[in-house]
């Protein structure tokens, strides 16, 4: 096994590449190898199989492809590699860059995912094509259909091989392996190696060369992590601050959930911010035009869920924002690679609810990276920050505006009305900001962390009451519903403003109020003093909650789960 802990010292010339690859490197500002590089090139050059482990953003898409190109003949135009890749994104951008490094080579590049028209697949395909980087599902659907054919293929690489079989593919990437020559090259990346991944590799690679490349912590140097404790409806005023204060570029915000990306794109929006939403169902022409808008500046946020933003790679992302804590450590490190890469430096941001502590202290001890604990910027640091980039704006304008027409005009006012200069200066400063103010008061908005553990435990004993409530209900019940108004968590009455929902999860399901309430509370950020009567039934049980929920709210109540079962929220008769 060949292992790394530092970057290399050597050059990319000192690794035997053809000059047209080292042109393309020097053309694309490539100086030195990464370790991952340095290790992985000679091996794959030498035409032996490789074991490749090393997380993301560390380089190694070029660690297989410079290496890869230099055994293609351009000449021939029948499929000489492929290239598997968990998702479209990811797919798009490994054959994008095989198009950079082989731009003085003269190849031909062909992605094929799902979601993408077979048409023009089909007429590239048929033109001919040496390099071919899809998802699993599309090359099956083309071999199936004849319209790929791999009996002439030289040479196979495994991307991100362990996300495939987060994903489900593993399958599909065995009969693919099937479907190829018995004599061919082979290199599998995985950030981890889990037994089915080894198994693979076993299976299929042939005496491989395995290259680790260890790193002292499992998230990049180059990114400064914080974190924030925020309740869940503080985190969207919380992020507007953040974004107000940091200097920032390009943001990707990580949400849980497709709707989640949809409602927190529109919400950034209406304050004024360039941003769109990036999930499953945004159809893929559509993507890539958010995406390469991106690229070129003209979005400043994408909202994504952890799927739809693998494979992204802009450079101008200068923040990740943890909107939603990851539920494992793996995706955590996966969505803040998305910044801090080759060298340059990320921001990554983590939102945290009380009751996520344990969640944000097992991703510090995955990453051996104690956080930094992050204030929210209060009301005094944006007003010192508008303040500052306003006194900007006034410089700049002395500098590159003529003032003439203007001064005469102040000075006028300044005779006319028998004002000062600095008042008539604090007026037209006041004038300029009727749309938007630009000082804010303070509010209380963060409270400290003392408050929060008072709030969870306060809520904690609420709960412990609903539940001795419940099984007071449930002894009534047993002796024939003798006291049923111990059922009602505010009384037997419904306020005009509230409406009865009815959830399919009941007293047999285990089910308590406090459950309930916890739900509710945590999916659709309603606070729990606004959540009414409870009833819980053996099968069901139906709960007030304020008139005029939004779809939004409603839609994630729907899909939320109780006690192990789904809710499907429905309006009660």
């Amino acid at each position: 096994m060949t292992s790394s802990t530092s970057p290399s010292a050597i050059s990319f010339a000192d690794l035997g590449l053809p000059k047209p690859l080292l042109t393309s490197l020097s053309e694309l500002g490539y100086e030195n190898p990464s370790p991952i590089q340095a290790a992985s090139i000679p091996i794959l050059l030498e035409g032996k199989d490789l074991l490749g482990q090393a997380q993301t953003g560390t380089g190694k898409t070029a660690a297989f492809a410079l290496p890869m190109l230099t055994s293609l003949d351009p000449k021939k135009s029948h499929p000489q590699l492929l290239v598997l890749a968990p998702t479209r994104e990811l797919a798009i951008q490994v054959a994008e860059a095989f198009q950079r490094y082989s731009r003085n080579m003269g190849f031909s590049v062909l992605p094929i995912y799902g979601g993408q028209s077979y048409d023009n697949q089909l007429r590239q395909l048929k033109r001919g094509t040496q390099i071919v980087v899809g998802t699993p599902g599309r090359v099956m659907d083309h071999i199936r259909r004849g319209t790929l054919k791999l009996d002439q293929l030289q040479a196979l690489v495994l991307d991100e091989a362990d996300e495939m079989l987060r994903m489900g593919f593993i399958d599909d990437v065995e009969w693919i392996l099937k479907h190829t020559p018995q004599e061919r090259q082979i290199a599998l990346f995985s950030a981890t190696m889990p037994k089915e991944i080894q198994k693979v590799a076993n299976t299929y690679l042939s005496n491989p060369e395995h290259v680790k490349i260890e790193n002292k912590t499992t998230t990049a140097s180059t990114i400064r992590q914080r974190f924030s404790l925020v309740n869940n409806n503080q985190k969207l005023s919380a992020f507007a601050r953040v974004l107000e204060v940091e200097e920032t570029e390009g943001v990707i915000v990580f949400v849980r959930t497709k709707l989640a990306t949809v409602d927190v794109a529109d919400k950034l929006s209406a304050r004024g911010y360039r941003c769109q939403a990036l999930n499953g169902d945004v159809p893929q022409n559509q993507r890539e035009k958010v995406v390469e808008k991106m690229k070129r500046g003209q979005l400043d946020i994408l909202v994504a869920t952890d799927v739809a933003a693998r494979g992204l790679d802009i450079d101008r992302i200068s923040h990740v924002i943890n909107f939603d804590i990851p539920l494992d450590t793996e995706s955590y490190i996966h969505r803040i690679g998305r910044t801090g890469r080759a060298g340059r430096t990320g921001e990554a941001i983590l939102f945290v609810t009380p009751r996520e502590r344990r969640l944000l202290n097992a991703i510090e001890r995955a990453t051996k990276s104690p956080m930094e604990p992050m204030d929210i910027p209060s009301a005094s640091d944006i007003n010192k920050k508008r303040a500052l980039n306003f006194k900007q704006r006034i410089a700049d304008a002395v500098d590159k505006v003529d003032l003439e027409r203007y001064r005469q005009l102040v000075t006028e006012c300044i005779q006319e009305g028998d004002h000062d200069p600095e008042t008539i200066a604090a007026a037209l400063v006041y004038i300029s900001q009727e749309t938007k103010p630009l000082f804010e008061t303070e509010k209380d908005f963060k409270p400290s962390e003392r408050e929060f553990d008072r709030g969870d435990r306060s809520r904690r004993d609420r709960d412990r009451g609903r539940g001795k409530s419940n099984a007071r209900d449930s002894r009534d019940s047993a002796h024939g519903n003798r006291n049923k108004k111990s059922r009602d968590r505010k009384g037997s009455h419904r306020s005009e403003d509230m409406q009865a929902y009815r959830i399919e999860v009941g007293r047999n399901d285990g089910v308590k109020p406090g459950n309930i309430v916890g739900a509710i509370a945590n999916e659709a950020d309603i606070d729990s003093k606004h959540i009414g009567h409870i009833k819980i039934s053996d099968n069901y049980s139906t709960v007030d909650l304020p008139k005029g929920m939004p779809k939004a709210a409603f839609k994630k109540l729907q899909k939320a789960y109780v006690c192990g079962k789904p809710m499907d929220l429905s309006e009660s008769e």
